[in-house]
């Protein structure tokens, strides 16, 4: 266990994406930001200027680069990108729609959902993408100065999972943190026994959750 040096870390997630919109599974599928993403992005790293981000990684794909570039500009930062942050790679799902998800590959969705480790559409485990993404937050959350805020630009599947092995919960468990809306994020901070999660889903307007992670 690390000692507690005040360090923070905020795991954002990427603007609206046409395919979002659409409840279509982008995964790996390097789909770009919709107008309104873009403004979404605006918006949020306006108020993410004011937590002092002393430095940004990002996915790079490019609905999660282009994310990180707002805040980049505003910051002064430069942005790190990592493929360990991309979203879950799902294979034959990526591409389907929500419905056709389920009318196709019901059972497994449906295990998914029940929390047993399924390679959905034959791709990677949930525990896998932790295994590649937690590791680079990590790398990256070390190298901040004590008190430093380190903001990671990624997708909701990926935060997730990622947020589950930073807290130490059983994957099983991972399912019981909610999905990040878009341009939305989650703090995690030092205590005394590690990782905590501060704030969850934050930045919030009214808005649905769309994305892989439903």
């Amino acid at each position: 266990m690390s000692e507690n040096r005040g360090r923070r870390i905020v795991l954002w997630r990427h603007g609206q994406t046409s395919w979002n919109l659409e409840r279509r599974f982008q995964g790996t599928t390097d789909i770009g930001l919709t107008e309104t993403g873009v403004a979404q992005a605006r918006r949020a790293a306006r108020l993410l200027t004011s937590l002092k981000p002393d430095a940004i990684i990002a996915s790079d794909l490019k609905r999660a680069a282009n994310t990180a570039a707002e805040l980049a500009v505003l910051t002064g930062l430069d942005v790190t990108h990592d493929t360990g942050l991309r979203e879950t790679y799902a294979g034959a799902w990526q591409g389907l729609t929500h419905v056709e998800i389920i009318e196709r590959y019901g059972e497994q969705y449906a295990a998914w959902k029940r929390g047993e480790p399924i390679r959905r559409g034959g791709g990677e485990l949930e525990t896998e993408v932790a295994d590649r993404a937690a590791p680079v937050v990590l790398a990256h959350a070390d190298k901040l100065a004590d008190n430093g805020t380190l903001v990671v630009v990624s997708h909701g599947g990926t935060i997730r999972t990622t947020i589950g092995r930073l807290l130490g919960l059983e994957s099983h468990h991972w399912e019981g943190l909610g999905g990040l809306t878009n341009c939305c994020w989650s703090v995690l901070g030092e205590g005394a026994r590690g990782w905590r999660l501060l704030e969850h889903n934050a930045g919030t307007l009214p808005e649905p959750v769309l994305g892989d992670d439903d």
